[in-house]
């Protein structure tokens, strides 16, 4: 295992061992993974072409749904495939934050990459809930088609009519051995007025997914949707702490650097969670706490920070820095 793997862990739980931590509460981790543009020939992993058709990497990301940590992540090279190494990198994820210290219900919420049985069958394994979104493959669409117009409830959207969702019984990998039954949630969406699939006469478009969890469909349907906001994690991570350039020629050494990024992310994350009790974005953090101008002067052998006046979130300093100073230290 890579050091920087280590030390994130590690990281990891001496944050939660605070009140970072979801304790016996739930946890939901979406999973998703991004294409890192790089430039240049001679980077190892980094010279295939990805899916978007550009050179780069492919890395996967696990993060924590409401405070934005990243839990773990893998690089892999440009043209791996969504799913390549998704069951794996699952498994691992959950025995980290196991070992973190979560130890509620751990729900994972993924897209249509990583629909597959391998990562479905780490979940159950591990008692974890599961929300993937479902490829469109014809069985799939068949199923739906066979939904009556009265299974369908109309979701508060909007556009009145815009949306509604219905469910049904589903068996995905239904040709592999041990098989289950899940619930398929499907949202229909009526393209609006005048767009391109309205033009060509669209009468709506799906989107499915499957679950093993238990609730209300209109609910566990809008709690799918929120896997959504793991792309401000991602963006924040590219071009709030720089993984958007992975500098060396070398794969191990961009690996590190990946490391390193999530590291930085966290601990900005952490900051804000633990000193003033919010989620903010690193640029955010970046201009109101850590590039606040200041000056240190030496006076009776003591340190003496002093700052400006006038800054607006001067009080929002002061009131991180007693937080961070009232933790208890870790042995």
């Amino acid at each position: 295992m890579p050091v920087s793997d280590v030390v994130g862990g590690e990281l990891l739980r001496r944050a939660w061992a605070t009140a970072a931590g979801p304790g016996h509460g739930p946890l939901t981790i979406d999973l998703d993974s991004t294409i890192c543009e790089t430039y240049g020939l001679h980077k190892h992993g980094g010279r295939r072409f990805t899916r978007t058709g550009v050179r780069g990497y492919h890395p996967l990301l696990a993060v924590r749904a409401g405070t934005d940590e990243v839990l773990h992540h893998r690089l892999r090279g440009g043209n791996a495939a969504t799913q390549r190494g998704a069951a794996g990198f699952t498994v691992e994820t959950i025995n980290r934050v196991r070992r973190a210290g979560g130890r509620g219900q751990i729900t994972l919420r993924a897209d249509s990459g990583f629909y597959a049985r391998g990562v479905v069958s780490a979940c159950r394994r591990a008692g974890v809930r599961f929300s993937i979104s479902a490829r469109a493959t014809v069985k799939l669409r068949a199923a739906i088609v066979t939904l009556p117009e009265v299974a369908w409830t109309p979701i508060p959207y909007w556009l009145d009519g815009g949306a509604d969702v219905a469910e049904t019984s589903y068996t995905p990998f239904a040709d592999r051995p041990g098989a289950r039954g899940v619930r398929l949630i499907v949202r229909r969406v009526r393209p609006t007025p005048d767009s391109q699939l309205d033009l060509f006469g669209t009468t709506y478009t799906y989107h499915a997914f499957i679950t093993d969890r238990d609730g209300d469909t209109l609910a566990l349907e809008a709690d799918h949707r929120r896997h959504a906001e793991i792309e401000n994690t991602i963006r924040d991570l590219k071009y709030g702490v720089g993984l958007n350039h992975l500098p060396s020629g070398r794969f191990g050494a961009n690996a590190a650097w990946l490391g390193f990024q999530v590291m930085a992310h966290n601990l900005a994350r952490w900051v804000a969670q633990l000193g003033l009790g919010l989620i903010a974005s690193t640029k955010t953090l970046r201009r109101r706490l850590f590039a606040i101008a200041g000056r240190l002067t030496r006076s009776a052998r003591r340190l003496t920070l002093h700052l400006p006046a006038r800054w607006p979130w001067r009080l929002d300093f002061a009131r991180v820095l007693a937080s961070l100073n009232a933790i208890p230290r870790l042995a």
